[in-house]
């Protein structure tokens, strides 16, 4: 079988945990999106969606399936904060 090499720049590196690359990818994209002025209306956006009794009772669903998951870890793996 023929396998050819990988390009390395195509491949991921793997950094453990506390991956430092998708950190700053994140706070850089935080920062594109405070400098783009869109904060107030997603904003009132969010807030609106809590008005909205249908809306609201997806978030708190999708909120409450997320807790379970949590609760479902090890406690000897949780984090102090």
């Amino acid at each position: 079988m023929d396998q050819k090499p990988k390009d390395k720049s195509t491949q991921q590196r793997n950094e453990g945990e506390g991956n430092r690359t998708a950190a700053r990818e994140y706070n850089e994209a935080q920062q594109r999106f405070v400098k783009s002025g869109q904060v107030d209306k997603k904003a009132h956006e969010a807030a609106h969606d809590l008005d909205d009794k249908k809306i609201r009772s997806e978030l708190e669903h999708a909120e409450a399936v997320g807790k379970s998951h949590a609760a479902k870890e090890d406690p000897a793996v949780k984090r102090r904060s």
